[in-house]
């Protein structure tokens, strides 16, 4: 008797640690469903707030872009612009290349002001809001470009938000993206195991009031990430549910966790290789051949290397 009862003991026991167990996977599958943001706080990091001082409303008027590169870049990094557009942002094989900026320091009526409106003039391809241009302001930058695709571009298929000192294998990065999802779908280098950091001393601070959580859910690195181009109006929806923090790329994934979308590590069957090397890496051809995007790269740099990559990479 006192055998049976114990065993019917282990087995209660065994069926409610499952139960409690499923229940917990259940909840990190399917987080409560958010609040809404005060007003107050959605209008201050909703790109509905701000004017377009410059803006290219017609560029997918009469097209619709396979891939558009959306470059968030400082007012006064003209040379990094330059050097894209001679590059990886060249016009062709069905891309297109946008630069996005905020105000520069001293505002509309600074010199930077002055020698950015003629740049646009002549290249018809940046797009300012009349929001400061600064690290704290890269969520707003980042919301604003992804209002701009849904707003400007809705038939694209693909789009990428780059960094403007990268290195992007275009031809690469089409070839892969021939074969992947058109909807719902986000790569890059993902970031798993994020943590806030509560040093005040750090340039990626977050105190606890403006993020409680200890962890951050899934999300890709802001050096450069690839997505669905329906994606850019579902963010925009999902930014107000998400109260904003400097970290834009964190902010990305924490919108993506209200629309329940987990970012696709991008990677190399044959080598297990990370694509977006978030890392400098020294200039080979043959290894740059079989890479997405690499990091940190100056203007000068950046020229030298698409000259010999561009006229030799199918040679790897």
């Amino acid at each position: 008797m006192r055998i049976t009862y114990s065993w019917r003991l282990v087995k209660l026991l065994t069926v409610s640690a499952v139960l409690v167990l499923s229940a917990l996977v259940l909840v990190g599958k399917h987080p409560p469903k958010p609040s809404p943001l005060p007003v107050e706080d959605h209008r201050l990091i909703s790109p509905q707030t701000y004017h377009y001082i410059l803006n290219q409303p017609a560029v997918c008027q009469d097209t619709s872009p396979f891939l558009v590169f959306m470059v968030p870049v400082a007012p006064v990094e003209s040379a990094a612009r330059e050097a894209i557009r001679k590059t990886w942002g060249a016009p062709g094989q069905n891309t297109l290349t946008l630069f996005y900026v905020g105000l520069p320091e001293g505002g509309q009526v600074s010199s930077v002001q002055d020698k950015l409106v003629e740049e646009s003039r002549r290249h018809a391809d940046i797009v300012q809001m009349d929001f400061q241009d600064s690290y704290q302001n890269l969520t707003l930058k980042t919301l604003m470009m992804m209002n701009w695709l849904a707003t400007h571009c809705p038939n694209a298929s693909y789009a990428m938000k780059v960094d403007a000192d990268i290195f992007v294998n275009v031809f690469y990065l089409l070839s892969q993206l021939r074969s992947s999802p058109r909807q719902g779908f986000i790569t890059g280098s993902v970031i798993r195991d994020g943590i806030p950091r509560r040093d005040s001393n750090s340039k990626w601070h977050l105190s606890e009031e403006q993020y409680p959580e200890d962890t951050f859910p899934p999300y890709v690195s802001g050096a450069g990430y690839v997505f669905s181009a329906d994606l850019a109006a579902r963010i925009s929806w999902a930014s107000s549910f998400v109260r904003a923090i400097p970290l834009e790329d964190v902010y990305m994934g924490l919108c993506l966790r209200v629309l329940g979308i987990r970012p696709v590590y991008s990677y190399s069957l044959l080598t297990l290789r990370n694509l977006f090397a978030i890392r400098n890496l020294e200039y080979n051809r043959c290894t740059f051949a079989k890479l997405i995007i690499v990091n940190q790269f100056k203007p000068s740099q950046l020229m030298d290397i698409w000259q010999d990559f561009s006229k030799g990479h199918t040679s790897c």
